[in-house]
């Protein structure tokens, strides 16, 4: 999996690509973390255009980002979501949590 970090007026946008699972989340969520204490944006958008598969990892990466940006308070945005991690997200529900376009 691919991440990368643009940031503008405290907007910091997550660009993901390639495949989430659990053999690529744990060095992601380390990125992540150090990008939002770097950066403390007041919205996190994480574009997920670029994902070609996705399991269960991926909605605990999702959920980690969003306890930061609560933390921070401030908000985040998934986009560009394909159909496949689309199921995967909203068959757990993360659709009340965290707007999902």
């Amino acid at each position: 999996m691919a991440v990368a970090y643009t940031t503008h007026n405290r907007i910091l946008t997550v660009t993901l690509s390639g495949e989430i699972d659990h053999h690529r989340v744990k060095g992601v969520l380390q990125d992540l973390d150090q990008a939002i204490d770097e950066v403390l944006p007041r919205q996190l958008i994480v574009d997920c255009a670029g994902i070609t598969f996705m399991d269960s990892s991926g909605i605990a990466v999702l959920l980690r980002l969003w306890q930061r940006m609560g933390e921070l308070d401030g908000t985040i945005q998934v986009t560009g979501l394909p159909e496949q991690p689309a199921r995967v997200l909203r068959a757990a529900g993360l659709q009340r949590l965290i707007p999902l376009t």
